[in-house]
């Protein structure tokens, strides 16, 4: 089967962690032996960033991390005679030009080879709707949500026929354990510092409680101003600056625990959905302390994480982990285990795969009604 994938950026995860999830699909179609093409912008956001935060050379760093996975970059708009050309699969991920996500609508309007979905991992559905709804997916087969709540909001809009649950996963390939790996430090959080969607929380659940404990703690991450920076100095906690995906179970391999800090509107407009760094955290075997989010859709058991309702209970949690290894331990199985039998790529590959069948199965059966 050839699939054809419009995002952001497979090569940039410079504050775009979509980039992590979609990988790993890449990979997994690639490693079944599906046609894999992607495109994505030139002058990308998260690319441009990444240029002028870390240099060009890091723009294709990724490439010696990723040789299998390979992005063609355009101006403007694509090709999409040419792109689309032998496709039987078009995934358009919601970071993308609204003129492009229209322009495929009206493509696929005019076709019946392939099957078109939108795949959104975003709160701009809820949060800022008019960016979403409308026409802009007409000609589409059906949308992909990363949580059931934001499905929700699909069908009750009527923005799109089907919607379909497709939650983010960990790519195990590169997210696993490194047993022999020797702790440099008692906490690790990556994270970027972003819009002011969270910056309470992150006092609050990291900085409080490991300036109170005085955990040996570093951060990774991007766009922090001054002010942050200062703050965490001030709690004893090393800044580290952006860190580049791959490198990910390394640093969590440095560590004795991490925290998980969602995003304000995800809490309030969207519960039930994580950040992609719970699942890679737990696939890399490091204990995780959660600040609070309901998961309504039971994604993870009960012991897989230790979820904290206050500042006061982080710091217990982070207290008790960094004491009790049989603690440790017992989260670190869990959560292996949650995500090696329900939240890998594989998985999610298994899914989308049934969805494209379930939709060609339901095309043949409306042709043959109407011959």
């Amino acid at each position: 089967m050839k699939v054809i994938l419009f995002c952001h950026s497979l090569a940039s995860c410079w504050n775009h962690g979509n980039a992590h999830f979609l990988r790993g699909i890449v990979r997994e179609l690639r490693a079944r032996g599906h046609e894999v093409g992607v495109f994505e912008p030139e002058d990308g956001w998260s690319r441009t960033n990444l240029a002028a935060d870390q240099g060009a050379g890091a723009v294709d760093a990724w490439r010696r991390a990723y040789p299998e996975l390979r992005s063609t970059t355009y101006r403007s708009l694509p090709d999409l005679d040419a792109a689309l050309d032998g496709a039987d699969l078009v995934l358009v991920h919601e970071w993308n030009a609204p003129a492009l996500v229209a322009a495929l609508g009206r493509k696929r309007a005019r076709s019946t080879g392939f099957v078109l979905l939108f795949h959104d991992t975003h709160h701009r559905a809820v949060t800022a709707p008019e960016a979403i709804g409308g026409e802009l997916l007409d000609g589409y087969d059906g949308v992909l949500a990363f949580g059931a709540c934001l499905r929700e909001r699909y069908v009750a809009d009527g923005w799109a026929g089907q919607v379909w649950v497709w939650h983010e996963a960990a790519d195990t390939s590169l997210f696993r354990p490194t047993p022999d790996a020797a702790p440099t430090a008692d906490l690790v959080w990556i994270g970027n510092w972003g819009d002011g969607e969270r910056s309470e929380e992150l006092r609050r659940f990291l900085i409080e409680p490991v300036a109170r404990l005085g955990l040996r703690a570093t951060v990774h991450g991007v766009r922090y101003p001054a002010e942050a920076l200062q703050e965490l100095t001030a709690g004893g906690i090393q800044y580290r600056g952006w860190l580049p995906n791959h490198e990910v179970p390394r640093v969590f391999a440095g560590a004795r625990m991490t925290v998980h800090v969602p995003r304000r509107p995800y809490v309030e407009a969207l519960p039930g959905i994580p950040t992609i760094r719970v699942f890679e955290a737990l696939a890399c075997g490091i204990p995780l302390v959660s600040a609070p989010w309901h998961d309504s859709e039971g994604l993870f058991p009960a012991n897989a994480f230790l979820r904290a309702a206050d500042g006061e209970e982080m710091a217990g949690h982070l207290g008790a982990l960094a004491s009790d290894a049989a603690l440790r331990r017992e989260l670190i199985a869990t959560g292996l285990h949650t995500i090696r039998a329900r939240h890998t790529c594989v998985h999610r590959v298994d899914e989308l795969l049934a969805i494209h069948a379930e939709i060609r199965g339901a095309s043949r059966q409306e042709l043959q009604a109407c011959a």
